[in-house]
């Protein structure tokens, strides 16, 4: 069964949302302002989250924050703004996407089903275990094995791919590694990074071609699905 939450301030938004959720068959849950949001988060077992960045007392960026804390359930942003540097923010913070303000809700559906069959259909996701083919990362356990054999993974590798299996598809930029897997107060460069991708590719074996060298950007993660 799909749970969602949708947390936005404006009642006809939540109301055209539920009625579209339902329709799929989903359990849905609203909330009018960002601490409402994170306590039915914390409170209920949620398959995916959809926040307006600008609520009342807790903003989209602090309850995403304190969503990621604990778990990486797909997370969407709505949003009236649109600059670039909301977005790389949205995604340094772990978002999985973003939709624009005003939408479709057909669209938006159609995100959550992408973002729902990403996360439970090409990678199984169940109790914090990923699985592509021959790649399984044990999120509890802090193992990764490959075709059946546990990796000698150093921890940051282990991070790195970690951060990786649960976003895949996505495009990170080095700087958003740096600070999702080094933490924002590492005072290393985008070299780390590189250095840490090429141990991690050449621990992973065959899968290595799995992390993509996106030129220009950075490097994102495949599963096997280019």
């Amino acid at each position: 069964m799909i749970r969602i939450i949708l947390a936005d301030d404006d009642p006809r938004i939540r109301s055209i949302v539920r009625e579209y959720s339902q329709a799929e068959d989903w359990t849905f849950f609203e909330a009018g302002d960002g601490e409402a949001a994170l306590k039915l988060f914390k409170e209920e077992d949620i398959s995916i989250v959809v926040l307006d960045v600008m609520m009342p007392k807790m903003d989209g960026w602090t309850v995403l924050k304190g969503i990621r804390k604990t778990s990486q359930v797909p997370v969407i942003l709505l949003t009236a703004r649109n600059e670039e540097y909301d977005k790389l923010l949205g995604f340094e913070l772990g978002v999985d996407d973003y939709i624009g303000k005003p939408f479709s809700p057909r669209e938006l559906i159609a995100r959550m089903k992408a973002l729902l069959k990403r996360a439970g259909t090409t990678a199984s996701s169940e109790a914090g275990h990923y699985s592509f083919e021959g790649l399984s990362v044990d999120m509890q356990a802090h193992t990764v094995s490959i075709d059946g054999e546990i990796a000698a993974l150093t921890p940051k590798e282990y991070d790195l791919l970690a951060f990786f299996v649960s976003r895949p598809g996505i495009a990170f930029t080095r700087d958003m590694l740096l600070n999702h897997v080094w933490g924002y107060d590492f005072y290393g460069d985008a070299r780390t990074v590189d250095t840490h991708i090429k141990s991690l590719r050449e621990k992973l074996g065959k899968y290595r071609e799995w992390i993509v060298t996106v030129w220009g950007t950075g490097y994102r993660f495949t599963g096997g699905k280019l």
